[in-house]
């Protein structure tokens, strides 16, 4: 799903709320993939005790609410994940989100019948840190080898490369080409209805 641009205002919104310089956007865009307490980490090193809690707390209290930029399903998503299961493929989620903001994300979005596996930010370590994927490696008994992380940030591919799992980029979402490409994927991809043809390419 598309969630930039709420996640920028909902980070303008935090640092705002506590009379702090905000970071630019592209800043925070280069956080987008890590946990909350990671990314705010990211965008305000040091500071003063108990700063990045706050931060954190604000951001989740915008981030609930019902109002400015919600985050939108990438034109071609429910069919291609449709799709992908008929197929007879698992699909999990690992995102740096906290599972009371994924569990609201996929509710919102009307795939929350779809995962069969999920993995949050707030339940283990944060990408790039393979714990997430070893996780979900683990439950359904699959091997490195036969599983794909699919990723619009390096993040997603270094959390990939650290779990020793084959990837593949996807230009559409946050990061560019050029720092997708750092981590080696399979192929990186323009459009999610790309991906059923590349998958089946194989």
């Amino acid at each position: 799903m598309d969630s930039e641009a709420h996640i920028i205002e909902c980070v303008e919104a935090a640092v705002r709320d506590l009379n702090l310089p905000a970071p630019s956007q592209d800043a925070i865009r280069d956080i987008i993939g890590l946990g909350l307490l990671e990314a705010v980490n990211t965008l305000f090193p040091g500071g003063r005790e108990g700063l990045h809690l706050e931060i954190a707390a604000r951001y989740r209290v915008h981030f609930f609410k019902n109002n400015g930029s919600p985050s939108q399903l990438f034109e071609g998503t429910r069919e291609v994940l449709d799709e992908l299961l008929q197929q007879g493929y698992l699909l999990a989620v690992a995102t740096g989100k906290g599972r009371k903001g994924l569990d609201y994300a996929l509710e919102s979005t009307g795939l929350a019948d779809v995962f069969h596996l999920t993995r949050c930010a707030d339940e283990t370590f944060s990408k790039p840190h393979p714990e997430m994927l070893n996780q979900i490696l683990a439950q359904t008994g699959i091997e490195p080898r036969q599983a794909l992380m699919i990723g619009d940030t390096e993040y997603d591919l270094e959390m990939a490369v650290n779990a020793g799992m084959p990837a593949l980029g996807v230009t559409y979402g946050t990061h560019s080409l050029e720092r997708l490409l750092k981590h080696k994927p399979l192929a990186c991809v323009d459009r999610i209805t790309e991906i059923p043809r590349w998958l089946n390419s194989g």
